[in-house]
């Protein structure tokens, strides 16, 4: 069969790879085109667009870029029909991904979706828009099947997290201490993680909040988690005067030698838990776009983590007065360990509430069957 997938960033892209993989076990004559990025393309080799030409984050960006964006969905509409899929599979990616829904299933395609986008943070009245075009939706939290439930759509299944397929993967190659340091040229000290996102409007806000804090803390060192499809000068430009280091395309690695992390809000936040590091999140956007979006985001917390849990297990940073808070969250976590032992207790739970890993390949099992029935 033939199968079409869009992702439009890293997560989605690791998240696709890994579906993909899935698939090939349970479809041997798969055969895959799709918007994606390099693990995509390592699994599936038929890469038409790189999510790194798509990544616009906040509405100020996207209203500054809506020339790219509709160029891209009409390269993406021609290309669906020109490979005429059994099936297109939509990763999150909620603006680009429901438009294209409307398309296929307008032209008769079979419409699965795979990570739901947050609509139950804001715009819940997109619903709608799965009730009309999305045949089945496979979503990666718990909480996400009672709230589509609840607003109508029960066309949506919990196999598990796929974060914890990629996490268990991992584990197995990862480095610790010394090696660690050594392979990264890195001093002796205790490592406080910096992961400042994956997209370059995400680092340009964010990295510097991070730095600002870092000559606070002479008996640690702050290494940044890198991304090799960004460039190099986004994070240099930050580091002047500073002896923060960077490691790239080793994020788990990094975590798994770290004391403690402070993540930008997304699913790095989820995967620093998962791998038991103590964390603060923190987000930045524009004031263009923290103005006008807030009135329209009805949840109590924004992080991965807290919305599993439905309380604060971490600390949230928004927008304002960041590198002040940081620190006061930070010494927290360093140095008072009842703070820190309580968190990682809380991790322990949020680890249960996820199930077993399996996510992907359960999923890539549920598709295809599906569509062979």
């Amino acid at each position: 069969m033939k199968y079409y997938l869009i992702a439009g960033e890293a997560s989605g892209d690791m998240h696709g790879a890994n579906l993909i993989n899935g698939i090939k076990k349970q479809d041997v004559n798969a055969d895959f085109r799709f918007f994606g990025g390099d693990l995509m393309q390592k699994a599936g080799t038929s890469l038409t667009v790189h999510y790194k030409h798509m990544a616009f984050m906040g509405l100020w960006e996207v209203l500054m870029n809506l020339n790219s964006i509709a160029r891209f969905m009409k390269i993406c509409r021609k290309d669906i029909i020109d490979f005429n899929p059994d099936v297109i599979i939509l990763i999150d990616y909620a603006g680009f991904n429901l438009k294209i829904a409307k398309f296929v299933h307008e032209k008769g395609y079979k419409v699965y979706y795979y990570i739901s986008p947050k609509l139950w943070a804001w715009n819940k009245s997109r619903v709608k828009l799965f009730k009309k075009y999305v045949d089945k939706l496979y979503a990666i939290f718990p909480f996400e099947v009672f709230f589509y439930k609840q607003n109508g759509y029960d066309k949506v299944e919990y196999l598990g997290h796929p974060l914890l397929d990629e996490i268990d993967k991992k584990k197995k190659g990862l480095t610790k201490g010394k090696e660690f340091i050594a392979k990264n040229n890195l001093p002796e000290k205790p490592i406080i993680a910096l992961l400042s996102g994956s997209r370059k409007q995400e680092i340009e806000r964010c990295l510097p909040e991070m730095i600002a804090i870092t000559k606070n803390y002479p008996d640690y060192q702050f290494v940044i988690a890198g991304v090799r499809s960004l460039p190099e000068e986004l994070y240099q430009q930050y580091l002047k005067d500073t002896s923060v280091n960077i490691v790239y395309d080793q994020t788990y690695n990094l975590l798994h030698n770290a004391t403690a992390a402070v993540v930008t809000s997304g699913t790095a936040t989820l995967e620093t838990a998962i791998l038991n590091i103590p964390e603060v999140v923190i987000y930045k956007t524009s004031p263009v776009t923290y103005l006008i979006g807030k009135p329209f985001v009805h949840i109590r917390f924004f992080s991965l983590v807290n919305l599993i849990m439905d309380k604060e297990t971490v600390k949230e940073l928004l927008q304002y007065n960041l590198a002040v808070d940081i620190r006061t969250e930070l010494d927290k976590i360093l140095f008072d360990e009842t703070y820190r032992g309580k968190m990682l207790e809380e991790y322990d739970i949020m680890r249960q509430r996820l199930g077993q890993p399996g996510a992907s390949d359960r999923v890539a099992k549920a598709i295809v069957e599906s569509m062979l029935t």
